[in-house]
């Protein structure tokens, strides 16, 4: 028996094959320190546990609407629009299990064989891992150190083409952390509005930043209406597990997806939802004391790195 012929052209997550052999090693009674997954090493904030909790004893245990309920894809729209000031209707929020899903579900909708996808390298290994599978071209940005691991505008210019069926952004990046700044997003807005592509918008890491402020490319003219923005509550609200994750579509995707998410995994678990809307709409003290002991790690690492002399100075 074999397997069908495009499985010879996914790849993988090698973190969780780290992951998995760092837990065996745990249970011999090995000490692990875990830098391979990225998840944050801290609780759920106990008051999304406890919505959670609720909503599984008040019998919260059954199906949903396929693109999650409708409270809780306003209170999404409610938060897009706040952190990123756009104006982002529930109708346009699509819930899934996770980040990956909406990568997965919108590279599925729009890609055929052949057609060219811009992304950042390095980058989330899943991105290059579905273009292959889906029989498209991949089409690298490298991301550099002196740019600040930003995008060269240069080089996506040049990489775009009649050709190009989507751009993929990331910012604040996986795996390096580099964050796309406004002016840079007001000159690639200008080069994308003039060509026919959408773009997939990967802003999970979004409240993470130690320094200025998020902007999404969603919120340049005209391109709202073509950019799939996903986001998440692993990293901001420490709920990797949990597996809930969201887009913002635009009109026409979100009839597709809901149908790949029919053809899939059915819905979101009501309960996982109504803790999300906690998170979203709750206090933000362990979030923000997260954040606090995470600046104080990079000053501490970086301060450590700087003074190794073997070592280019650290980037901060």
């Amino acid at each position: 028996m074999k397997l069908a012929e495009r499985m010879s052209h996914i790849g993988t997550e090698s973190a969780f094959e780290v992951l998995a052999r760092a837990r065996a090693l745990e249970k011999q009674g090995k000490s692990i320190i875990h830098l391979q997954i990225g998840e944050p090493d801290f609780p759920t904030p106990a008051h999304v546990v406890e919505a959670g909790q609720k909503a599984l004893a008040d019998g919260w245990t059954k199906y949903g609407p396929t693109p999650g309920f409708p409270e809780f894809r306003e209170a999404i729209a409610r938060y897009i629009n706040k952190t990123r000031g756009i104006s982002v209707n529930a109708d346009n929020v699509c819930v899934v299990p996770g980040g990956k899903p909406i990568m997965y579900f919108a590279m599925t909708a729009l890609l055929n064989p052949g057609d060219e996808v811009i992304y950042p390298d390095p980058s989330f290994p899943i991105y290059e891992s579905l273009i292959h599978f889906l029989g498209a071209k991949a089409m690298p940005v490298p991301l550099v150190e002196s740019r600040g691991f930003s995008f060269d505008l240069d080089v996506l210019q040049k990489s775009l083409s009649p050709k190009t069926k989507l751009v993929i952004l990331n910012s604040p990046a996986n795996p390096t952390g580099g964050i796309v700044p406004r002016e840079l997003n007001v000159q690639m807005a200008k080069l994308l509005a003039d060509h026919d592509c959408w773009i997939l918008s990967d802003e999970v890491y979004s409240e993470m930043l130690y320094a200025g402020a998020h902007d999404t490319i969603a919120s340049h003219e005209g391109l709202l209406e073509r950019t799939i923005l996903l986001d998440g509550f692993s990293k901001t609200f420490a709920m990797t597990g949990w597996r809930l994750g969201y887009a913002a579509l635009p009109k026409p995707l979100v009839e597709p997806i809901t149908r790949l998410i029919i053809n899939s995994v059915s819905c979101t678990a009501p309960a996982v939802q109504l803790a999300g809307v906690a998170a979203l709409e709750g206090p933000r003290d362990e979030i923000n004391a997260m954040m606090a002991e995470f600046t104080k790690r990079r000053e501490f690492v970086v301060d450590g790195l700087n003074k190794l002399a073997r070592l280019p100075t650290a980037m901060v």
